[in-house]
């Protein structure tokens, strides 16, 4: 986590957003990688989650960007989109967390693979942090 923000919560709770979505994109890829013999269907979502997540970063971005242009003045409009942008994202994690288990508890490519299981746990716990960590900042304010 970046400390540009003091203790702003819009750019502290962007920031750890940006961070995460980063980090889920590249679990799609860690996962597709990770698993030579992955069902199609699972490479296919996860090529789509790729993109899906690779979308919300940018969005993400875009609003850390504009927070530093108005100078930091946030205004009750600006409050409220970060808000539904963050708990979009919060939702996103929890559909990203749905589809890791769903392939470690129902690929055959993993039923074997130990070490695919233990990525996979990781990656489900990672994008629970970033929920537990959101929901936290979020409710400090």
């Amino acid at each position: 986590m970046q400390y540009y923000y003091g203790n702003q919560m819009p750019l502290r709770i962007l920031d750890e957003a940006e961070f995460w979505k980063h980090q889920e994109e590249e679990h799609t890829v860690v996962i597709r990688e990770l698993v030579n013999n992955l069902e199609t269907s699972y490479v296919e979502a996860l090529k789509e989650w790729e993109k899906v997540l690779s979308e919300t970063h940018q969005r993400v971005l875009r609003f850390i960007e504009t927070v530093i242009r108005s100078g930091y003045v946030i205004t009750p409009e600006l409050y409220q989109d970060v808000l539904r942008l963050v708990k979009f994202c919060l939702d996103q994690s929890e559909q990203f967390i749905e589809i890791c288990r769903q392939i470690r508890d129902q690929s055959e490519a993993l039923k074997d693979h130990l070490t695919a299981k233990v990525v996979m746990n990781h990656i489900i716990r990672e994008s629970e942090y970033f929920i537990g960590i959101a929901q936290t900042i979020l409710y400090q304010n």
